[in-house]
């Protein structure tokens, strides 16, 4: 029997590990008729689903999208209108850089219910996998997440300058391809060159890499290890406490392979 009427639930998958989504956005998964999901989902999610469920990727890459913004906002309006459940899936959270926003705004203006189903954003989610606190006693008492992957690149880049003067941590999404102007940016507003970096790519899955620096030897790095997005940059004083946590685990081996 047709539904008189569907509705949309726009859930986050979390940072890439399956076993981080919660159960909320779970339920909304195996319930769902057709779910849309974004490049960050682990695949493995969607093995969640019913079988019958409908799986549309609309993923976006640098320069290669699989649909714009614009007609991914038709699709779950016109899902729902024909009376369907729609799950919008997205890595991390949908409404930190997830443009979940912009997609509740369009559904809501054409009456379509709809909720949203936050998840563990990747700035949380891969700064614990790496051991990097964002916040920490005696080092940092404020961070600030920021995304480099925007049209308004020079208008992006001096906010990081600015945030850099504001806050203990930054954090920066999708900052691979600037890494360049990111660190002179940095440099230029003031922050030493032997403030602690890390790269933290494709974090919270099997592929994690995790490199340490210095914001001197920031482009240096990317470039010998051949980073690639999707990556986080953490820069801060915090990065520090890795290394220790790193060395303290050294001498409890077989009690940190018991939590594991």
């Amino acid at each position: 029997m047709k539904k008189s009427s569907g509705h949309v639930s726009i859930v986050g998958a979390g940072p890439g590990d399956p076993e981080l989504l919660t159960l909320k956005a779970l339920r909304c998964i195996e319930k769902a008729d057709i779910i849309m999901y974004d490049r960050l989902v682990n695949e493995e999610i969607l093995g969640y689903a019913r079988p019958e469920a409908r799986r549309i990727y609309c993923g976006k890459a640098p320069g290669v999208h699989a649909m714009t913004q614009q007609k991914i906002q038709q699709k779950l309006i016109d899902y729902a209108s024909a009376g369907s459940y729609v799950v919008r899936l997205k890595g991390g959270d949908p409404f930190v850089f997830g443009r979940g926003g912009e997609e509740a705004l369009a559904l809501a203006k054409r009456g379509i219910a709809y909720e949203v189903i936050p998840g563990v954003t990747s700035a949380i989610g891969a700064g614990s996998s790496a051991l990097i606190p964002l916040t920490h006693r005696g080092l940092a008492t404020s961070f600030a997440c920021i995304t480099a992957s925007r049209k308004e690149v020079d208008l992006g880049q001096q906010r990081i300058g600015q945030l850099a003067k504001q806050v203990d941590t930054l954090v920066i999404y999708m900052g691979v391809s600037h890494i360049s102007a990111i660190r002179s940016e940095l440099i230029i507003c003031g922050k030493k060159t032997d403030t602690p970096v890390a790269i933290i790519e494709r974090g919270n899955t099997s592929q994690e890499r995790v490199m340490v620096t210095t914001l001197e030897q920031l482009e240096e790095i990317a470039k010998v290890e051949r980073i690639e997005n999707p990556a986080l940059i953490v820069i801060g004083e915090v990065v520090k406490v890795r290394e220790e946590l790193l060395q303290l685990r050294q001498e409890l081996p077989a009690r940190m392979e018991q939590i594991g």
